[in-house]
């Protein structure tokens, strides 16, 4: 396509709409494909159902929701009026939502009947009016979400303007707290709301097709998926997100960018080489990875399988980032890129200092499209800052290139005889065992050293945890690392306790381990 016809061709999911209307801009994980008047049309129907509900430009409500088409309408809809959307993780439980609703001051709660349970009691225990409960299925206490819906016209709202997603951390310590960003009180099309992913040299248009394979309620997977929406891509949506579905999808629509994390690709290559081998995968351009550390020989095999589309990125939720392609980790292996043009990186040490490159210390992050503020707690939104800068607790450091290198986590660095431990590398040395389908691992207590090297080990297909595969792993380590960043025990579990996005909760496994003790990080 020539770029006089890219020109031509509109940018932004409303003005797209009203062009052409009839073209497929989703498809549901049971297949259904809507179109962009269909979906506009429901877009236009919440907005008006919502304001009727009592919501006004600056309101919020939250989503309990599978990947779905009801999560865009809400998407979208909040985008045109001026709304907070605010995703709710569909895995937390009742007092946990509560907490999310309760703090963000959303006037109505969407739930599908799939988290009924927690939805309900989120609703009674944030005192919710029954009047902003609804419902995608039977949930006691919810009115049907198609109530929104009906009787309202398909016409566009007034008073359009364009909102954001407000989203919860999850935090290391405490309560989640909300990413609030000032609303602009410009009109949608003023913003060019898919420009986010020419970082990542994806074109509007250009016969690409989105993949989602993530839950929408993960900042980036939501931030990819509502971009690709706004120049052009048709998405395909994953429920449950599986291996050889993926492969699937993607030979069956042709998909050519992805937003994925590490854990999906050492699922990927556990499968069997005729698997692999029976779905055509050429389509994609960027199966673009984040969230979560990824091991070397695992991002070297997926390049050996799908080829440079295999790209990587660093981020926070709050803003700010890195991008490596696949030629550029190819030379410098490890790396998570270079800043976004629109962000700055920076390493400070614990004073405050800026460090040269190749010194480790805290990374820190600026964008330079505008700040953020943590809703209701001005102590967070000070703290971990320096002048414009913020830092959600990495350790890494920049080459005289510009180019970043994590390490970990300051609240994960294992300190054993003074000795700083980074998990991230033991993890890679324990994933390179074919026994090992998961693997994390984190300092406990030692009355001698401060702290040990413990792991955790959740086995592969076909293996059985015990001893005699405990002692095959260390013995196994022994090859693969110095002694001091060795594991001295092995612990087995069922299922590593990951969310779907990849992300480990490595406090539970910690936490019990320090019960009653002192941790210094």
């Amino acid at each position: 396509m020539s770029d006089q016809q890219h020109t031509q061709r509109p940018t932004g999911f409303w003005a797209q709409a009203a062009a052409d209307p009839d073209r497929t801009v989703l498809v549901t994980p049971e297949g259904e494909e809507w179109s962009a008047g269909r979906l506009h049309a429901d877009v236009n129907r919440l907005v008006h159902g919502l304001r009727a509900a009592g919501m006004e430009t600056g309101d919020a409500f939250a989503v309990v929701l599978p990947n779905g088409v009801e999560f865009f309408t809400a998407y979208l809809a909040a985008s045109q009026a001026g709304f907070y959307l605010v995703p709710v993780n569909h895995h937390l439980v009742g007092p946990e939502i509560a907490w999310i609703v309760s703090d963000s001051g959303a006037k109505v709660l969407l739930a599908h009947e799939r988290y009924a349970e927690a939805a309900t009691a989120a609703a009674e225990e944030a005192g919710l009016p029954e009047a902003g409960r609804y419902a995608v299925g039977a949930v006691p206490g919810f009115r049907p979400y198609a109530e929104l819906l009906e009787g309202q016209p398909a016409t566009p709202p007034a008073g359009r303007t364009l909102g954001w997603v407000m989203n919860y951390t999850s935090g290391t310590t405490g309560r989640p707290r909300g990413i609030r960003r000032p609303l602009s009180g410009r009109l949608p099309e003023e913003t060019h709301l898919g420009g986010f992913l020419g970082i990542f040299g994806i074109r509007p248009f250009d016969d690409n097709v989105h993949l989602v394979c993530s839950p929408l309620y993960h900042t980036a997977v939501l931030q990819f998926a509502g971009a690709s929406l706004h120049i052009g891509h048709p998405l395909v949506l994953m429920d449950k997100w599986g291996p050889e579905e993926m492969l699937r999808l993607i030979d069956r629509h042709a998909c050519t960018h992805t937003h994925m994390v590490p854990t999906q690709f050492h699922r990927l290559l556990a499968l069997p080489q005729q698997t692999k081998e029976a779905y055509d995968v050429s389509s994609m351009r960027h199966a673009i990875h984040g969230a979560a550390p990824c091991p070397d020989h695992v991002k070297r095999a997926m390049i050996d399988w799908w080829g440079r589309c295999v790209e990587e990125y660093y981020a926070a939720s709050e803003g700010g980032g890195a991008f490596a392609t696949a030629e550029e980790w190819l030379k410098r292996p490890g790396t998570v890129g270079k800043a976004w043009p629109i962000s700055e990186l920076a390493v400070f040490d614990d004073d405050g200092n800026r460090l040269p490159p190749g010194e480790l210390g805290t990374v820190y992050l600026k964008m330079n499209t505008g700040g953020f503020s943590y809703h209701k707690d001005e102590g967070k939104t000070r703290k971990n800052r320096i002048g414009d800068f913020f830092t959600v607790g990495d350790l890494g450091l920049l080459d005289e290139e510009g180019y970043l290198y994590l390490r970990d986590r300051k609240i994960d660095m294992i300190i054993s005889g003074g000795v700083n431990i980074y998990p991230a590398e033991i993890e890679s040395a324990l994933l390179t065992h074919p026994a090992v389908a998961d693997a994390a691992a984190f300092g406990i207590p030692n009355d001698s050293w401060g702290e040990e090297v413990k792991a955790v080990i959740e086995p592969a297909e076909g293996f059985e945890a015990g001893e005699a595969l405990a002692a095959e792993i260390l013995h196994h380590c022994e090859r693969q690392l110095a002694g001091y960043k060795r594991p001295k025990s092995v612990d087995f579990i069922e299922t590593m306790p990951r969310d779907p996005n990849g992300k480990l909760y490595k406090r539970r496994l910690r936490d019990p381990y320090w019960e009653g003790r002192d941790r210094a990080v």
